[in-house]
């Protein structure tokens, strides 16, 4: 029996590793953290979004890196195969708002604790060991060399993941030992990562979750926007994170050369003429009060005097005697509440990092290195990311499928 060696036991490695084995090779996991699927626990806060409920033309919708690389390994092996293989396993999924796929349970464990126990089933050997050198003869792969050893396979799949969440093991890796072996790496950067705001008072917000707010961010000079969505952020002492936040990362290209504007709608279920009656109403109610203490009915305390600094208008001045012209600019405010990104924070903070290996360097039809024979790809190590909703992982599944049932067909034939 053909041997595989699958270096990395993440999310794409664990089931490179089982669709491998079901494919009649003998796959040998390496995997130098003493736990397999370290990362895969913590991804969906914890709840593992694995797939979104959708066809794949809206899955390479969702991939802004690459996405024609995709087609194939995505066919491959759907969004739907990916909730029947995990059904199959005996965890019930269930779809969330936007497509989201998570285990019934919402605990990742129940995702990784299924993985483990299919590799257990299927007798998969692993190895605790860091892989150091993938190693070659005459243009093909034949072993792998760790720190306790050499070990030779018939053909190897680099899973490694990305440079993101690096006290999970994903620390980059892949990368030197693909870049040893003479493959193009795409300088590594984070995506979907919180954003450092300029504004330094922003910190006086930090802990405050906003739900159901419209973020528009626009670059700064073009006024060209970006990215529109409806859903929640997060306050932080250096700028802005939550869901919202994080898939608009990916399309902020070029920060922090480029400056962007994050407009914040407070309200987007109240068009301006409504909130402006809705303002009227509160201001009638309020009329002998300043104005500091006449917002608590429509926005929480911590974010009131933030909303009047940014309104321009002055905190003690009574409601009775405001503008009609400084009413227009708290509706303003409201309507489009707005930081300045400085900058993305570190890529260590990021759920997953955008780079890697060149993918003109890969077959995407089988995954294998065109320039190592028994060379293969998986996951996050290939130059290609999504947005977020459950499309990243799938990216992981659907390519460990394609390159674990290359290799094994491939060595099937000799």
């Amino acid at each position: 029996m053909k041997k595989i060696g699958i270096i990395g036991a993440g999310a794409a490695g664990m089931t490179a590793a089982i669709f491998a084995a079901e494919a009649g090779a003998l796959p040998v996991l390496i995997e130098k953290n003493d736990r397999l699927g370290k990362k895969l626990m913590i991804t969906g806060k914890g709840r593992c979004n694995v797939t979104n409920d959708s066809d794949v033309n809206t899955h390479i919708e969702n991939i802004p890196t690459n996405p024609r690389f995709m087609y194939t390994a995505l066919n491959s092996f759907t969004p739907a195969d990916t909730m029947s293989f995990f059904e199959s396993l005996g965890v019930p999924l269930k779809t969330e708002r936007g497509g989201r796929v998570f285990p019934q349970s919402d605990k990742a464990a129940d995702i990784c604790g299924a993985l483990k126990r299919r590799l257990h089933r299927l007798n998969v050997d692993i190895l605790h060991e860091r892989a150091e050198h993938i190693l070659t003869r005459d243009g093909c792969v034949y072993a792998v060399r760790t720190n306790a050893g050499i070990h030779e396979f018939d053909a190897v799949i680099l899973a490694t993941g990305g440079a993101s969440y690096p006290l999970t093991g994903s620390t980059g890796d892949g990368y030197k030992m693909a870049a040893e072996l003479g493959h193009t790496i795409i300088t590594p950067k984070p995506s979907l990562v919180p954003v450092e705001v300029a504004e330094k008072w922003v910190s006086e917000l930090m802990g405050l979750t906003l739900k159901n707010v419209m973020l528009t961010v626009c670059e700064e000079q073009s006024q060209k926007e970006v990215f529109c969505e409806q859903g929640e952020l997060l306050f932080t002492h250096f700028g802005l994170s939550g869901p919202l936040v994080l898939s608009a990362s990916s399309h902020m290209k070029g920060l922090p050369s480029k400056r962007y504007l994050m407009k914040i709608d407070l309200k987007p279920a109240l068009d301006y003429q409504t909130l402006d009656h809705r303002l009227q109403s509160d201001f009638a109610k309020y009329q002998n009060r300043d104005f500091v203490n006449a917002l608590g009915d429509l926005l929480p305390v911590k974010l009131i005097p933030a909303v009047i600094r940014q309104s321009g208008i002055d905190s003690r001045k009574k409601v009775n005697v405001i503008t009609r012209e400084e009413r227009h600019k708290l509706l303003d405010t409201l309507k489009g509440f707005t930081l300045t990104a400085a900058r993305f924070r570190p890529i260590d903070e990021a759920i997953i990092t955008s780079g890697g290996v060149k993918t003109s360097e890969i077959s995407p039809k089988t995954l294998e290195s065109k320039l190592v024979n028994g060379l293969y790809f998986a996951g996050e190590v290939i130059d290609v990311d999504a947005y977020t909703g459950g499309f990243n992982l799938q990216i992981a599944f659907s390519t460990a499928h394609l390159a674990a049932t290359s290799a094994a067909a491939e060595l099937a034939s000799k």
